[in-house]
């Protein structure tokens, strides 16, 4: 008998889930880059970018409370608008949130780079990058309560430096600071598709529905109150760097330098200390979560029968652990922080375009039912999908055709897939013992 997956996150853990699956690098990585694509008014951008993101998330959260097993928006699309349809879409997601490992990977050594100079060099990157992926991926075979206690721990760790900021930074802010932020011609569709990086992460959280302890009830409350906080956050750090760093954008650590230029130098000290350990939480959340997308489309034969294991003892898709883990570190050794985040960014959109839609479509079918009916659906998932549709039509031809390679990949990997599932269902059983 196949072992079952074991349901224990709570709606505290799923919260915590879901502030770590959306801060990781993004907002240490970013704030440098939106400062220098829109100078003092990259608060505004952050704020823009929430306003086009909220209706996604919230779209999110009723689409999620409708299911109860792993999967994610893949599962949601899939109910919506057939099986092909959701098996690219969990394609995209899974391959864009190897892309994101990949660059907070980067970020993490970068950060750590500062603590530990060696850490800078080559081999010192390589060590730590396949160290850190090591260790993260035995504590999510090891199963899924320890993986959600360490989330848990690395989501407070990870917001005590950005609330220091938040406190000691914005009232500090000066004019003449603003004044050094000059950009001659700002660019606002770029800044806001960074932002889409660093809000993204949400979506993923739900993949884990199999194991929640409530999935209906909790994945509206965790999703809302985890966008509130997240937001606050993002506006008032993005203010406060702006704010207290002249040329912000020249900064590689921008919350290491600005808690410096406001608390000296055990600022910077706890910045970058602050950054490494919010980066590494996420990539611990992140091999928490995303296994469970092949695993689910490995269930329903679209990806290899391996990735459907159940490990007997600690009853974790262990196969589907090990294989992402190591996908990613792949990933970390050989790209770049901003080509990678930028390829997921626009991945993502074409997600949560098409969960945007799956609202629509589900709320007109009345199944499954919701256990979250969202005021102004309709108009919320139109907002979302125009949101999308509009970023994704500032693009370049070179990104779509990386993304449609990607697609096409996945492709040729759903049709082995269906057809090796075919070959078993065909093969005759083994003549029964005697």
């Amino acid at each position: 008998m196949t072992p079952e997956l074991v349901r224990a996150i709570g709606r505290r853990d799923l919260t915590a889930v879901v502030i770590n699956s959306v801060i990781g690098s993004g907002i240490f990585g970013l704030l440098t880059i939106i400062a220098a694509l829109t100078g003092a008014w990259s608060p505004v951008v952050v704020l823009l970018a929430a306003m086009g993101m909220v209706p996604i998330a919230l779209c999110v959260a009723e689409v999620g409370s409708r299911f109860d097993v792993a999967g994610g928006p893949y599962l949601y699309v899939r109910q919506a608008f057939g099986g092909m349809a959701g098996y690219h879409v969990g394609w995209l997601l899974l391959s864009t949130r190897l892309l994101s490992a990949a660059a907070v990977l980067y970020i993490f050594t970068a950060y750590l780079a500062t603590l530990l100079p060696w850490v800078g060099t080559p081999v010192g990157r390589a060590f730590a990058m396949v160290l850190a992926v090591g260790v993260l991926t035995a504590i999510n075979v090891r199963g899924v309560r320890q993986a959600a206690w360490t989330v848990n721990l690395f989501t407070v760790a990870k917001l005590l430096p950005l609330l220091l900021l938040v406190v000691v930074g914005t009232i500090a802010v000066r004019g003449d600071v603003l004044a050094t932020q000059q950009v001659a011609a700002p660019r606002w569709t770029d800044a806001i598709l960074q932002m889409v990086f660093a809000f993204g992460g949400f979506e993923v959280a739900l993949v884990a529905a199999g194991e929640l302890r409530r999935p209906r009830q909790d994945a509206a409350f965790a999703l809302i109150a985890a966008i509130t906080l997240i937001t606050t956050i993002y506006v008032l750090v993005q203010l406060a760097v702006v704010g207290v760093l002249p040329n912000a954008a020249a900064s590689k650590a921008p919350i290491a330098d600005a808690l410096g230029a406001v608390i000296g130098p055990a600022g910077a000290t706890i910045g970058g200390l602050g950054a490494a350990v919010s980066a590494y939480g996420w990539l611990t959340g992140n091999a928490l979560l995303i296994p469970r997308m092949p695993f689910s489309m490995a269930e329903r034969g679209e990806l290899p029968a391996p990735f459907a294991r159940v490990h007997t003892a600690f009853r974790t898709p262990h196969v589907a652990i090990i294989a992402c883990s190591f996908a990613a570190l792949a990933l970390g050794l050989l790209g770049s922080f901003a080509a990678t985040a930028t390829l997921s960014a626009i991945g993502r959109l074409i997600v949560y375009a098409m969960t945007c839609g799956a609202l629509l479509v589900l709320r007109k079918r009345a199944a499954p039912p919701a256990g979250f009916i969202l005021p102004a659906g309709r108009l919320f998932a139109v907002i979302g999908i125009g949101f999308s549709i509009w970023l994704l039509s500032t693009r370049s031809f070179a990104q779509a055709w990386i993304i449609g390679a990607i697609v096409l990949t996945g492709a040729l990997v759903r049709a082995f897939s269906v057809r090796s599932s075919a070959a078993r269902q065909r093969s005759p059983a083994p003549p029964a013992a005697p």
